[in-house]
């Protein structure tokens, strides 16, 4: 857990589809939107993070996602510590989609940082 010697980490999490999500048939879509909300609903409650903001570009964003920037999906959250970071990270590995993992249909990348403007009293 976060401390005020030790605050949270500010992270990025930033989630690309990959084709093989494009390929399915329509019928199976659905089950890969389940597999999301399993792998990515309470965050808050599961692993402790305090989401501070979501984005999705997918009304906007048509087709694979790129190499990298621009992804479809985006979480900034504060997380208490690096192996919680990991463990957001792993749902992908871990959430199972008919015969294989999320992983086969999106990718996820993070981000590390701090705030910009640290709070008053806390070092830069």
């Amino acid at each position: 857990m976060s401390t005020p010697s030790n605050p949270p980490i500010r992270v990025l999490f930033c989630i690309g589809i990959s084709q093989s999500f494009f390929d399915l048939p329509v019928d199976r879509i659905p089950e890969v939107f389940t597999a999301f909300k399993t792998a990515f609903g309470n965050l808050e409650q599961r692993f402790g993070i305090t989401v501070l903001g979501t984005l999705d570009d997918d009304r906007v964003q048509v087709g694979q996602s790129s190499a990298g920037w621009p992804f479809t999906s985006y979480i900034m959250a504060d997380v208490p510590d690096l192996d919680t970071v990991v463990k957001v990270c792993d749902q992908l590995r871990t959430t199972p989609v008919g015969d294989g993992l999320l992983w086969r249909y999106a990718r996820i990348d993070t981000r590390i940082g701090r705030p910009v403007f640290p709070e008053e009293g806390a070092s830069a």
